[in-house]
């Protein structure tokens, strides 16, 4: 049984508020009983992409669990290579792969540099496409980025989610090991399909979106900030089946 936590849009700036949900939510990881095969968090780490916002995330996010990090629509490849990963400064597409007994992570870029909405690069289509063309043809992949490829039937979220998603759908097609999308943006615990397979959306950690049928009383608002953060816990079995588990987890005295 393959085990992965999923946490997704930290926000860390230079406030108590996003660094004390985000540590509680990797605390309540370090304090499990057991090892994780890998921890992904799928974007918006910084608030404003600034080196000190992203060397604070990169000491928060330290976990004897294998961590995997993708950028969102904050946050800017340059200085999120730099400050987070330890890597030269470029500004293209940040796509990794990580082999775990059991199962392939692929996490892609879909941020688009000065945008909100997402969107997946000639180059990191091409990648995708040769990362699922090299896994064992038993062993499933998941992928991962930031937006959301569907309409989440939000507003707020679908006008700047993943656009271009009928390339991504080719691809799955063409590729049976692919096994489920993972990704966040949308604050919010959802659960829906894209291409067949599984759309998973982690809950946000700095907030909880507030959805159009809950704005009765303020619908101009579109967060909760005293919602406790929250993940999800997606867990593989020997049979290939995928469940998704989410879990809040309380922050004292932090709204």
């Amino acid at each position: 049984m393959i085990v992965i936590a999923h946490l997704s849009d930290t926000h860390i700036d230079g406030g108590r508020r996003s660094a004390e949900r985000t540590r509680a939510v990797m605390d309540h990881l370090e304090d499990l009983p057991h090892d994780l095969d890998a921890v992904l968090v799928t974007g918006d780490i910084a608030d404003h992409a600034l080196p000190e916002e992203y060397e604070r995330a990169r000491r928060l996010l330290t976990s004897r669990h294998p961590v995997m990090i993708c950028p969102g629509n904050h946050d800017e490849r340059a200085a999120f290579r730099r400050h987070l990963l330890g890597q030269p400064e470029t500004t293209a597409p940040i796509n990794q792969v990580h082999h775990a007994a059991g199962v392939v992570i692929a996490l892609c870029d879909s941020s688009v540099p000065g945008r909100d909405e997402g969107f997946l690069e000639d180059e990191t289509l091409a990648w995708l496409e040769e990362t699922l063309a090299r896994a064992p043809a038993r062993v499933p992949v998941l992928v991962g980025f930031h937006h959301p490829p569907a309409r989440l039937h939000v507003p707020f979220v679908d006008g700047i989610r993943q656009f271009g998603a009928e390339r991504l759908a080719a691809i799955a097609d063409r590729h049976h090991n692919l096994a489920a999308f993972l990704c966040g943006h949308a604050h919010t615990p959802a659960a829906t399909t894209f291409a067949g397979r599984p759309l998973l959306v982690a809950p946000g950690v700095v907030s909880t979106l507030r959805l159009p049928w809950e704005r009765r009383a303020h619908p101009e608002d579109h967060v909760h900030l005293d919602q406790p953060p929250a993940l999800a816990f997606h867990v593989l079995d020997d049979e290939g089946r995928l469940t998704t588990h989410y879990r809040c987890v309380p922050t004292p005295g932090v709204g």
